[in-house]
């Protein structure tokens, strides 16, 4: 398809097209347009982030609202405010020459007061936010009884965020008779319950293969121990000067870490997460968007949204609980036909995951090796030079040059390129004298020692028996986070409020992140090691004692092991560990 003319929209809309400066109708919208348009089917919508899915359902919609009649025509639900905002506003957008069509976006962080007064002032197309959405519902101050379309955008985000009560909420009080148009990046198989239970017979389009990643992006790994992570950072950042990137980490208080440590080491960034208000966070964007900010750190929640094309570097810090998420991640950068990179730092057991994220994206993953001190020196200076060759000169200057051609008379060619070069390089060889090779990789000793000994470290969970939390409970928490998947466990001891886990040692950066601020079964979680018990040496042979992740129980030194009817737990054998109930 050549032209939007072809995709049957309206001379309105096809203005206001014209004046946004679109052109060639992307993929997505080349499929997407006729057949909302054309069709009465529900529509499911395989596209990655940034292929223009909004105007794909926005077009249309903006197309064939009723403006004659002021009650809500279309609803477009999508996982974040910020999301929510833009949508809303490439709406209006499209309907510029549509008189008397109106768009209201509903979210929270907002006053509901003001939402409520615009909703009843009449409005056609509503963009909101799942809870907010609802909450509206309930309150009877949005009626969908009417509704003609509901858009599910991002659909697989909302169900990741845990969003699936809400949408099954909202979908039940919609007009029966409505269309489903559901947009998502991945096929999960929530994704596909909703098509399945919601949607009646839907047409299926896909701008590429299911679940995978852009064409123009291209996916490293490096592996690095967890410790070395944030040095690791600084290195991929050192090495690109002229990085432009989001840096997505797991949880909120990962994020502030990490932003505030490469702010006090003189970088450019600034961190977005959910704890800022709408003021800040649209402070922090406006920055990142003039490019102010050369680093965004950032959660999968607060970076729903962001739209900027021009991204060079997405990195993950940590990965997703949800490996599927890594496409959203991946998919901000390579776009509007750029090159992009996405970047994977992953310590060595966590290489498994790299074949599961290739089939996801379809594309083989590089090995990156982690560049030594010299290659970063020889690359900050070069950039330095290619600076002062190209900075613009302001004639003004010429006023000074006089004096300080008398201040440098002293000074040769060589001696001046010397001392300028110097600036920069003192800097970098204060930091860089004593570097270390953070690539991991072991010799042949260095693995047969790491096979005979095991550190677990001792970490405090702040539930226990009287929140019904036992070991099946603790085990379970542990393997619901993907990255923690193939840790080795010790005592588990389980007491009235609170409980000790010995934890592989390799994995307390992973621990802390993946269970503070998390729920179980409406129970807050922190995990925090205890102090003075870290790093406890526990020999690792092949009879040696602990739990077996893998098979489904303790496993004694000796015969005797197993569950102790008195005790209240298990037991192990004669020199055997085991689980403490008190």
């Amino acid at each position: 398809m050549e032209n939007f003319k072809e995709t049957g929209l309206s001379e309105s809309v096809l203005k206001a097209v014209e004046k946004l400066g679109f052109e060639t109708p992307t993929p997505i919208q080349a499929e997407a347009i006729p057949k909302i348009l054309q069709t009465d089917a529900d529509l499911i919508a395989l596209a990655q982030t940034g292929t223009g899915k909004t105007a794909a359902f926005g077009l249309p919609i903006v197309n064939a609202v009723d403006t004659e009649d002021t009650r809500v025509q279309a609803i477009i639900l999508s996982p974040t405010r910020e999301l929510c905002l833009q949508i809303a506003s490439d709406v209006k957008d499209f309907s510029t020459f549509r008189k008397g069509l109106s768009v209201t976006p509903v979210y929270g962080g907002a006053s509901i007061e003001t939402q409520i007064r615009q909703l009843k002032a009449g409005t056609q197309i509503v963009a909101g936010t799942p809870g907010r959405v609802c909450d509206m519902i309930r309150r009877k101050k949005l009626d969908l009884s009417q509704i003609k379309w509901v858009v599910l955008d991002e659909a697989d985000e909302m169900l990741n965020m845990g969003f699936k009560e809400e949408l099954d909420f909202i979908l039940e009080n919609t007009n029966q008779e409505r269309r489903t148009l559901l947009f998502s990046a991945t096929m999960a198989k929530e994704v596909q319950r909703i098509a399945e239970n919601y949607m009646r017979s839907p047409e299926e389009i896909a701008v590429s293969a299911r679940n995978t990643g852009a064409k123009n992006v291209t996916h490293v790994f490096y592996s690095v121990h967890p410790r070395d992570r944030y040095e690791a950072l600084k290195r991929i950042a050192d090495i690109n000067p002229k990085i432009y990137g989001i840096v997505f980490c797991r949880t909120r208080r990962e994020t502030k870490e990490v932003a505030d440590r490469l702010m006090g080491d003189g970088y450019n960034a600034d961190a977005l997460h959910g704890d800022l208000s709408q003021a800040q966070r649209d402070i922090v964007m406006h920055r990142f968007r003039r490019k102010s900010l050369n680093i965004l750190v950032a959660t999968d929640v607060a970076a729903r949204g962001i739209d900027v094309n021009d991204l060079t570097h997405v990195i993950n810090y940590n990965l997703p609980d949800q490996l599927e998420a890594y496409i959203h991640r991946s998919g901000r950068t390579g776009r509007a036909g750029r090159e992009g990179v996405s970047i994977v730092l992953l310590s060595r057991r966590e290489m498994r995951k790299i074949s599961f994220l290739e089939k996801k994206v379809g594309k083989s993953f590089e090995k990156g090796v982690l560049p030594s001190a010299a290659e970063i020196t020889k690359t900050r200076l070069f950039h330095l030079i290619d600076r002062v060759k190209s900075v613009n000169v302001n004639p003004k200057v010429g006023e000074y040059i006089p004096e300080i051609a008398e201040k440098l008379e002293d000074f040769s060619k060589e001696d001046l390129i010397t001392h300028i070069v110097s600036f920069e390089f003192n800097r970098l060889h204060a930091y860089y004298k004593n570097a270390r090779d953070l690539n991991q990789g072991d010799s042949k000793k260095d693995e047969r020692k790491r096979k005979s000994v095991k550190t677990f470290s001792r970490f405090y969970f702040n539930v226990g028996s009287k929140q019904n939390i036992g070991p099946k409970e603790i085990i379970k928490m542990i393997n619901d986070h993907p990255v923690l998947s193939g840790v080795k466990l010790g005592d588990i001891e389980v007491f009235k409020k609170f409980t000790f886990v010995d934890i592989d040692s390799d994995f307390t950066d992973e621990v802390k992140s993946c269970f503070n601020g998390s729920e179980f079964d409406g129970h807050s979680i922190t995990a925090e090691p205890v102090k003075n018990e870290a790093n406890r040496v526990i020999p690792n042979k092949s009879k040696s004692s602990g739990f077996k992740k893998g098979g489904g129980g303790f496993r004694g030194k000796r015969k005797g092991g197993g569950f102790d009817k008195r005790k209240g737990g298990f037991k192990g054998g004669r020199k055997g560990r085991s689980f403490k109930k008190r």
